[in-house]
C-alpha cells in the first residue's frame, strides 16, 4: 500500500500536463435516502447455498451490508435429490404417493434458508417450478444441460403449468405455513413471496392467461396462511420487448380490474412489482463491447409501465435480475463476449449502471427497494472460467468490493455535479461509445461520514490512458479522515494476481492464501486526516480506465 505522499510525487508532472475532469460533491444538498437497492442478489442453483464455498460467499455477503441482504433463488419447488448442476436444483419439497396423496417434504428448503436465516439475511421466496407429480406434461423432467449446449434444452417437464390449481395452491399454503413454524411470524412478514421466473418466456409453457390464474390461487392461499406476507410479480425479462410489454400490463391490469380466479371479485393482492433488466455485450473486433444503454432502456421502461397505474406506483419495485447480460452460467469459453466478467470491466460497469438506477427512480417517481443481481458462485468449477459470479473456488473477484464499497455509503445520497461527458439520459440513449469515458460519482452523507463513489468506466474495454479526476467536497467539518479505496488491475483484484501467477489450474495453499487477500477491498494509500477550507475538501486522483475509487470520510 502506498503512502498518499508517494502517490502526488508519482502523479505530478502528469496532472500537469493533462485536463482534468472535475466532479462537485455538496453533501448539504440531499437527493433523498442512500437505498441500499445494491444489496440484492439472486442465482439459478439453489443447492450452491449450502456447500461449501456458497456459504463462504453468502458470509461475505452477509458481512459487507449494514443492512439484510435479500437472496432470490430459483427452483425451490422443483423435484429432485438436491443435486447440483449448472441451471438446475431440487428441493423435492413435493411428491405423491401411490395414491396421489400429498407428500411435504422441506428438508432441503429448510436448508437453504436455515443458510441465509443464520446470516441475517432475507429470502426472495420464489414459488416455482412445478413439482413433477403436479406438471400438466411431466416428461422429460431433468435436464443436463452445461455451456456450449442449445439453451433452449433448459426448458423441461418443470415449466408447465399444474394438472391441479388447488394442489398447487395448498402447496403453497403449507409451504408458508411451516415458514412461519420454523422461522416466527415476524421473520417471514420481512421476507417477499414470488411467483414463478419470466413468464412471457419459455420458463413459463402455458399462456399469460395460464399464469394469471395461477398467481390467483397462489396469492389467495400465501395470504390465507399469513394475511400480512408479502407477495409479487411478475417478473418478467425486459419490459422493452413487446412480449415482456404485453404480459406485463396485462398482469397489472388484471390485478386493478380483473377478475380473481379464486374469490370472483375484482383483482388481485399484490405487494411488490418484478421485472428484469439485462444489458447485451457483444465482440467487436476481438474487443468486449458492453451496453449499458440496453439495460438502462429496460429499466426505465419497467418504470414507465409501473408509474401509469395510479394505484400502484406507490409499491415497492424489485428489479429480480439486473445484469450486464442474460447467462450467468455460460462461461467465456463457449461465449467470448462474457470476457468482462473477471476483471474491472465488471466492477466498473456495477459502479457506473447502479448509481443511474437511483437517478431513473427519481426521474420517474417510483419506489425502487431493490435491484438483484444475479451472480453467485459455481461450485467446483475451473478457476476464473468467465461465469457471471461474485467468487471463483471461494476467492473474490473485483466486483464484490464494489458491493463492500457500496455497504459503506450510508445516510443520504447527496448531488454531484461538472462538466461530465455522461448522466443517466445519455447513457440510457447511446450507452457510453464516446471518444469520452463516463467518468462520474454516487456521494452520501451520513451523521458522520460522507462517502464519494468515483468510477472511469467505458463500454470499450479497450486500453486507454488513467483520468485525472479532482474531486471537490462541500458541506464537510473542518478536519476529516480519509479513507481511499481502490479497485482496478493493481488494488482488489484476484484476477490479475492470479494471472501473474501464471493462471495455475490448481493453485497451491500458500497461493489460495494470497488470492484470497488479494480478493479483499484494498486502501489505495494509508488513511490521512485532511483539513477543510470552508468545509471543502479537494481530492485528486489518478483514476485508471474500468477503475472505481471510494473516498470515505469520516468524523
Amino acid at each position: 500500500m502506498r503512502t498518499l505522499a508517494l502517490l502526488l510525487l508519482i502523479t505530478q508532472s502528469v496532472f500537469a500536463q493533462q485536463d482534468s475532469v472535475y466532479i462537485h460533491v455538496n453533501t448539504n444538498n440531499s437527493k433523498g435516502p442512500m437505498k441500499p437497492i445494491w444489496a440484492w442478489f439472486g442465482y439459478d442453483e439453489p443447492n450452491y447455498t449450502y456447500m461449501k464455498d456458497g456459504k463462504k460467499l453468502l458470509t461475505e455477503i452477509a458481512k459487507l451490508s449494514k443492512v439484510p441482504v435479500y437472496v432470490r433463488v430459483h427452483s425451490l419447488l422443483v423435484t429432485g435429490d438436491g443435486t447440483a448442476a449448472l441451471k438446475w436444483g431440487s428441493t423435492n419439497a413435493y411428491t405423491e404417493d401411490a395414491n396421489g396423496n400429498p407428500v411435504y417434504n422441506w428438508t432441503i428448503i429448510d436448508r437453504i434458508f436455515d443458510t441465509y436465516i443464520e446470516r441475517g439475511m432475507k429470502p426472495i421466496a420464489q414459488i416455482g417450478f412445478m413439482p413433477q407429480a403436479l406438471s400438466s406434461k411431466p416428461e422429460p423432467y431433468r435436464h443436463h444441460w452445461k455451456p456450449g449446449d442449445n439453451y433452449n434444452d433448459i426448458y423441461t417437464g418443470w415449466a408447465y403449468p399444474p394438472t391441479d390449481y388447488k394442489k398447487f395452491a395448498t402447496l403453497v399454503y403449507e409451504w408458508v405455513k411451516h415458514s412461519v413454524a420454523r422461522y416466527g411470524k415476524a421473520e417471514v412478514e420481512s421476507w417477499y413471496w414470488e411467483l414463478w421466473n419470466e413468464p412471457d418466456i419459455s420458463y413459463w409453457k402455458g399462456t399469460p392467461e395460464e399464469y394469471i390464474k395461477l398467481y390467483d390461487y397462489v396469492a389467495d392461499a400465501v395470504k390465507r396462511a399469513l394475511p400480512t406476507a408479502k407477495i409479487g410479480g411478475p417478473e418478467v425479462t425486459g419490459p422493452q420487448g413487446r412480449n415482456s410489454t404485453k404480459f406485463f400490463k396485462t398482469f397489472l391490469d388484471h390485478i386493478v380490474n380483473g377478475k380473481n380466479h379464486v374469490t370472483g371479485k375484482k383483482g388481485a393482492p399484490l405487494d411488490v412489482i418484478t421485472f428484469h433488466a439485462k444489458g447485451s455485450p457483444k465482440l467487436v473486433n476481438g474487443i468486449v463491447q458492453m451496453n449499458m444503454g440496453t439495460q438502462l432502456r429496460d429499466i426505465d421502461k419497467g418504470f414507465e409501465i409501473i408509474a401509469s397505474y395510479p394505484s400502484l406506483k406507490h409499491l415497492p419495485i424489485i428489479i429480480g435480475e439486473s445484469d450486464p447480460e442474460g447467462c450467468a452460467a455460460c462461461s467465456e469459453e463457449f461465449s467470448p463476449q462474457n470476457a468482462y466478467r473477471n476483471g474491472t470491466m465488471y466492477s466498473s460497469y456495477t459502479a457506473s449502471s447502479f448509481a443511474r438506477k437511483y437517478d431513473l427512480a427519481d426521474e420517474r417517481k417510483v419506489n425502487l427497494a431493490g435491484a438483484v443481481t444475479w451472480a453467485f458462485e459455481f461450485e467446483d468449477q475451473p478457476w476464473f472460467a468467465g461465469f457471471r459470479d461474485l467468487a471463483t473456488n471461494g476467492v473474490d473477484k473485483p466486483v464484490l468490493n464494489i458491493f463492500r464499497m457500496f455497504g459503506m455509503m450510508q445516510g443520504n445520497r447527496v448531488a454531484v455535479s461538472g462538466k461530465l461527458s455522461y448522466d443517466h439520459q445519455r447513457i440510457k440513449t447511446a450507452s457510453v461509445r464516446g471518444d469520452s469515458a463516463d467518468i462520474n460519482a454516487l456521494a452520501a452523507k451520513d451523521k458522520n461520514s460522507a462517502t464519494v463513489m468515483v468510477w472511469n468506466y467505458h463500454d470499450n474495454n479497450s486500453p486507454a490512458p488513467a483520468a485525472i479526476v479532482v474531486v471537490k467536497i462541500s458541506g464537510l467539518p473542518t478536519a476529516a479522515l480519509l479513507q481511499h479505496y481502490r479497485v482496478d488491475q493493481e488494488y482488489s483484484n484476484a484476477y490479475e494476481a492470479w494471472k501473474k501467477m501464471g493462471s495455475p489450474k490448481q493453485p497451491d495453499a500458500a497461493q489460495i492464501t494470497a488470492l484470497e487477500k488479494a480478493g479483499q477491498l484494498q486502501l489505495l494509500h494509508a488513511p490521512e486526516w485532511i483539513k477543510t477550507k470552508n468545509g471543502e475538501a479537494v481530492v485528486r486522483i489518478l483514476l485508471p480506465r474500468q477503475g472505481v475509487s471510494l473516498l470515505k470520510f469520516t468524523w
